[in-house]
């Protein structure tokens, strides 16, 4: 039996000596050490030997336990720290090497000018307001003063969800709902930038999903006036200031007097086919809230005016960038948006 255990002892400590890795070593340890290893069967018979016998070979089988054990832990300790040195060696970073630079993405150009557009309106003390896309029927037309049956619905061919519910046509539903928020005190001065949906066939100047960006403004004394002065400020800050608008009469049945606004073209008037040859570009509607309006809002219409008006943004990037087809905004096509710098 002591012959048995000196040769184990050998037997192990040689192999661990020559074990190249720690999975060769735990499987080293788990076959002399384990449960089922030769020395755990030897100290488990040791009811089979004599009483002399027994303190002798129970004392060696210890000693050989643990001179493998203490072999063994040298063993790991020094083939972890070589594992430890190849891994660094294989992860070294050169630091000399130059370094790859990182491509910045660009602003999308209707980004761009959305952005733009409410860094101006910000600048003149309005804040920005945002509501549901998927809107009610009573905010989307009729507290804009378009009840059931109006013959202006058709002019926004809607996606209804149920007859009550569907995708908003326009952000004015916004407007609404900041009006009756304020439960009939003013000032109310806001923008409302957002999606909105229209049963449309999509071509170069319509999209049956597109960007809009309305104003509000209520308060006592509102005038007309007060309209012409804000859209002039826009569009020069926006198209130049060498720019002038035109106020044309117009129908919306949320606005009364209501108007569509043209900004003078970059020909100077001189007619090109931008303009049509006429000097002029239509880029937003607008006018005065109606007093139905301002009455299902709670607000009294004999003490408070306001007005109100909506561009949309794909219309102006288009002017401003000179782009040709509506379409160019959402097709995701990364040489026409590498066109436009990061602003």
């Amino acid at each position: 039996m002591e012959d048995r255990l000196k040769q184990l002892q050998a037997e192990a400590l040689e192999k661990i000596e020559q074990a190249e890795d720690l999975k060769t070593l735990n499987d080293i340890r788990v076959a002399y050490l384990g449960k089922k290893g030769p020395i755990t069967e030897i100290l488990r018979g040791m009811g089979k030997l004599s009483p002399e016998e027994r303190p002798v070979i129970g004392q060696l089988a210890n000693d050989v336990r643990a001179a493998i054990q203490v072999k063994l832990e040298e063993k790991q300790e020094k083939l972890s720290k070589l594992e430890v040195e190849q891994k660094l060696a294989a992860e070294t970073v050169d630091v000399t090497l130059p370094g790859r630079p990182v491509r910045t993405g660009n602003h999308h150009p209707l980004t761009a000018v959305i952005e733009e557009i409410e860094d101006l309106f910000i600048g003149m003390g309005y804040t920005i307001a945002e509501g549901p896309e998927v809107e009610k029927d009573y905010y989307n037309f009729e507290a804009l003063n378009l009840p059931k049956g109006h013959p202006a619905r058709d002019m926004q061919d809607s996606f209804y969800i149920t007859e009550e519910i569907l995708l908003r046509t326009h952000t004015s539903p916004v407007q609404a709902r900041t009006m009756e928020k304020h439960e009939g005190l003013g000032p109310v001065k806001i923008i409302c930038p957002g999606k909105v949906y229209r049963r449309d066939n999509d071509d170069a100047t319509h999209s049956h999903q597109f960007m809009q960006i309305e104003g509000l403004v209520v308060d006592e004394n509102i005038r007309m006036s007060d309209l012409k002065g804000t859209l002039e400020v826009f569009a020069k800050k926006l198209f130049g200031e060498d720019r002038k608008i035109r106020l044309r009469p117009s129908f919306f049945p949320f606005t009364e007097p209501s108007v569509e606004v043209d900004v003078s073209c970059m020909c100077g008037g001189d007619g090109c086919s931008v303009c049509k040859h006429t000097g002029w570009i239509e880029i937003l509607g607008a006018g005065m809230v109606h007093p139905n309006v301002l009455e299902m809002a709670g607000f009294d219409s004999k003490k408070y005016t306001g007005f109100a008006f909506g561009m949309g943004p794909e219309r102006i990037a288009m002017l401003k960038y000179g782009i040709d087809d509506i379409r160019h905004f959402y097709t995701n096509d990364i040489r026409f948006l590498k066109q436009f710098n990061r602003a």
